[in-house]
């Protein structure tokens, strides 16, 4: 097996500390010599640790990607003179039964030294900020859900229906009845009265959902809740504020995405976040939707295919063009609209809504390498694709409905 880099390290983390492996290969057929040493997980001992690998002459250090361990030893390794390498756990795997943590940083070594692993995508600086921001903005999205979630819950105990008649409990008509609630009203008729525009039209049924049991109890927990979300809005609000200036950097490369039906501001941060917006790190469109994970899977022996689920990607990027691919599927007049119609007929929603996503990750790549709009094929573009494929269809379809059917062409039009 070929010997790439002579001098290599590898390192196992764990949230004290590290095991690190130096292995340097001999001269001649001798068996190349290992050194395993402990590095405590602070500061102080990672930069010494780094002066330690320079003063060993190493060209290569392997780390494995351990929970959030890694980015302390990373953040203050990739700026020293040798190359560093983030690997996935998943394709360092050791044999069961022969695993500690001394044999987990010797393995790292061992696949290093022989170029056998390949290194994740760490994107740069600004980049990692404005994930950190995006990422926060999802978790906290999902958490105030929550909260609405255990609200509503709360005001079935209390025999409140409100939520089967208002779409959104805390809008501004459904604020103004909990308020009213909280501070001891409780006539259903009075209370339906609160409603707003065109919530007012459901005045008889706003009525009997707030005829109910509310009492002291209810109030007080109703006003916890109610206060944490209005915390987890201005919360939100804040870090929306926040990744509009960090994005400034990149914000001809979410003008370009947010062309592309579907795919909102949010999301294309998400998306920007996640990616890195530099597509020179992805040779092809194909690159990018294999490490998204929204390509099918390739599971076959003895030349039987045994599965084609899609890979674990990115859940947050995952996430986002999930939300982007399910608005773009209700549309109208738009290609995506008509390939998710097309495949679901076939293959059922959920293939169709990843088919989404993986096209319009075709469609960001090459835009973001060309620097041009999105122009939209259309939804008829699967039929002007073949034409004559639609029509048997459409005849077929004619057909089973007891239909005979006789086809004359239009007289041409000058």
């Amino acid at each position: 097996m070929d010997l790439v880099h002579p001098r290599c390290c590898g390192i196992d983390i764990s949230k004290r500390d590290a095991k690190v492996c130096v292995r340097v290969a001999s001269t001649g057929r001798a068996k190349a010599t290992e050194t395993v040493t402990t590095w405590g997980a602070v500061t102080n001992r990672i930069l010494a640790l780094r002066d330690h690998l320079v003063s060993e002459e190493v060209t290569l250090v392997v780390m494995e990607a351990t929970s959030d361990y890694w980015k302390p030893f990373y953040y203050l390794l990739e700026d020293a003179p040798f190359d560093l390498m983030l690997v996935n756990a998943r394709h360092v795997k050791t044999m069961p039964g022969r695993k500690t943590d001394v044999s987990d940083a010797a393995w790292l070594a061992q696949l290093g030294a022989h170029g056998l692993v390949r290194g994740s995508f760490v994107p740069p600086e600004p980049i990692r900020q404005l994930r950190d921001l995006t990422r926060t903005r999802s978790v906290l999205t999902r958490d105030r859900a929550r909260e609405i979630q255990r609200l509503e819950k709360l005001l079935e105990d209390a025999g409140i229906k409100l939520s089967s008649v208002a779409s959104d409990i805390t809008g501004v008509s459904g604020r103004a009845m909990l308020e009213a609630l909280i501070e001891g009203n409780r006539d259903p008729v009075a209370l339906a009265d609160l409603a707003k525009r065109r919530m007012r039209s459901k005045i008889p049924e706003l009525t009997e959902a707030l005829t109910g049991r509310f009492s002291a109890h209810h109030a007080f927990l109703v006003r916890m809740h109610l206060d944490l979300i209005d915390n987890y809005s201005g919360a939100l609000k804040e870090l929306t504020e926040r990744i509009e200036v960090v994005i400034e950097p990149f914000r001809c490369a979410r003008e370009l995405i947010i062309t592309i039906p579907g795919i909102s501001i949010a999301v294309a941060d998400v998306i920007i976040a996640e990616t890195g917006a530099d597509m020179s790190r992805f040779p092809t469109a194909g690159h990018l939707a294999s490490w998204a994970g929204t390509c099918p899977g390739s599971n076959e022996s003895a030349g039987r295919v045994k599965s084609t689920h899609t890979r674990p990607g990115n859940p947050y990027l995952k996430g986002a063009l999930g939300v982007a691919a399910l608005s773009v599927s209700r549309s109208k007049n738009t290609y995506f609209a008509a390939k998710y119609r097309r495949i679901a007929s076939r293959r059922g929603p959920m293939k169709a809504l990843v088919a989404l996503e993986h096209a319009m990750l075709i469609a960001i790549w090459n835009m973001l390498d060309t620097g041009s709009l999105y122009t939209d094929p259309g939804e008829e573009f699967f039929t002007r694709l073949n034409p004559d494929r639609a029509k048997n269809r459409a005849l077929d379809q004619l057909r089973r409905m007891g239909y005979a059917v006789t086809l004359e062409p239009l007289p041409a039009t000058g």
